[in-house]
């Protein structure tokens, strides 16, 4: 999930190192595990029946939840409510690489980690190739796949088994000024093809403005991005893992995004500051492609403009062949050192499917991951004053829909994202072929996955 943009990754992601992924983890609660907990990436003795068990058990039961969602302590307050025997303390340790350095070093000293975890798509096959994850497999959930949205359970699957239950999703959307279109008198483009020449005709009409920004830090962007044309630059089984930017859809990615640069129609610039508010504010920006997340902060950041903007699905490389790809998104892990595991499953599996329990997370901003509640009509047909009364779910559930599958992250993407500014970012400020930056970042990345004991190729 991207509530708030995580910057703080490329400070601390390169102290992480995968010591915690190949090599056998030592615990991540105090002590062994009480409820049938063992070692390892499984569930230990923990069945479906043990986890249904749990909600009846005698005595209380006090778990502890790391997650750091904004509005998130009233879904967790009806929990307690509704469950006294099993409490559940929430803590935010942090946004995205900050609480993840925590939790690698709270799992290789054997103390100091709660029971669950909200942990990015990105950041999951790190913990789970580290065996430092109870998999829903081992534990008689995988039957809950129908549960979920495709896309979302798809991204909790590393090898062979599936290590958190989908909390929230990030399908990338198109969020366009649509008074500024109507101005010009262009419509929002459906293809790349007329997206630059929207570019185009919004660079002509002020050569001051641009059709949307590019951040040159932010990996998980141009991730999305490459994703969307069904690039799939990353490949892993086990310890095998393949970079490589020279697929075809990557080179489309590259070829659009070098002429969107070279031209000046898009700016490069960082995301979430002061000056990036202020350029969607004042219409020097007429689009934002992100995540199904984003209205939140829209309405947070630039409220002068509330009735202003539309969203639409993503422009498609190919008219008539729907495209798409996640842009942040997040599940629900227990810790496989979890002295409480059933207790924490059951906390975690309602998080994720019980209508009142989604509803909530909905409210407090995210966009779910439950395919109840994408295919609930009221949620559907619910408009936003924000966006001039269109049903905008209706253009999320959608985009959820059009994403592609096939999409791997690394299992050290923490990392890499960490050194995508120094590297392929150096691409996009300098106005260089945006493919030989990404050579630079594969070139990097190689090295350090080698380094770490994996074998990295670029085939």
């Amino acid at each position: 999930m991207r509530i708030t943009r995580a910057r703080g990754a490329a400070v601390t992601a390169a102290a992480l190192t995968l010591t915690l992924t190949l090599a056998a983890c030592s615990g991540g609660s105090d002590g062994g595990s009480s409820d049938g907990g063992g070692g390892g990436g499984g569930g230990g003795d923990v069945t479906a029946a043990d986890i249904d068990a749990a909600l009846d058990a005698e005595g209380t039961t006090t778990l502890q939840y790391w997650s750091w969602v904004p509005n998130l302590q009233p879904t967790v307050d009806l929990w307690n409510e509704a469950h006294p025997n099993i409490q559940v303390e929430l803590t935010n340790a942090g946004q995205s690489a900050d609480q993840y350095t925590k939790l690698q070093n709270a799992i290789k000293a054997g103390s100091g980690a709660p029971d669950l975890a909200q942990i990015e798509y990105f950041a999951l096959p790190q913990f789970a190739l580290g065996e430092s994850l109870v998999s829903l497999d081992d534990v008689g959930l995988s039957d809950l796949e129908s549960d979920f949205t495709a896309s979302a359970w798809e991204q909790v699957a590393a090898g062979d088994g599936h290590y958190a239950f989908p909390q929230d999703t990030g399908p990338m959307v198109m969020f366009y000024r649509a008074d500024i279109l109507e101005r010009l008198g262009v419509e929002a483009p459906t293809t790349w093809d007329e997206f630059l020449t929207v570019a185009r005709a919004i660079k002509a009409d002020n050569p001051e403005n641009f059709i949307a920004s590019i951040d040159p830090g932010d990996a998980g962007g141009v991730d999305s991005l490459i994703w969307q044309a069904e690039g799939r630059p990353f490949s892993v089984e086990g310890t095998d893992v393949n970079i490589s930017f020279g697929d075809e859809g990557t080179q489309k990615f590259t070829e659009l995004w070098d002429t969107l640069i070279s031209e000046k129609l898009v700016d490069v610039a960082g995301g979430w500051n002061d000056a990036f508010w202020r350029s969607l504010d004042s219409g020097r920006y007429a689009m934002w492609m992100t995540g199904a997340w984003a209205p939140g902060s829209l309405e947070t950041n630039v409220p002068s403009t509330a009735g202003s903007w539309k969203a639409a699905t993503m422009p498609v490389w190919e008219a008539g062949t729907p495209a798409n790809a996640e842009n942040g998104g997040s599940g629900t892990a227990v810790l496989a050192k979890s002295e409480n595991k059933a207790a924490a499953l059951a906390f975690a599996r309602w998080l994720s499917t019980d209508s009142e329990a989604v509803q909530a997370q909905v409210d407090a901003g995210l966009f779910p991951s439950t395919s109840s509640i994408m295919a609930d009509t009221d949620f559907l047909g619910a408009t936003s004053d924000f966006f001039g009364g269109q049903a905008v779910n209706e253009v999320f559930v959608q985009a959820s829909k059009d994403v592609s599958s096939g999409w791997q992250y690394l299992p050290f993407q923490v990392y890499a994202n960490s050194v995508f500014g120094d590297t392929a970012g150096q691409a996009f400020s300098n106005a260089t072929p945006i493919a030989d930056g990404l050579t630079a970042w594969q070139d990097q990345i190689t090295t350090y996955g080698n380094g770490q004991g994996f074998k990295v190729t670029n085939d």
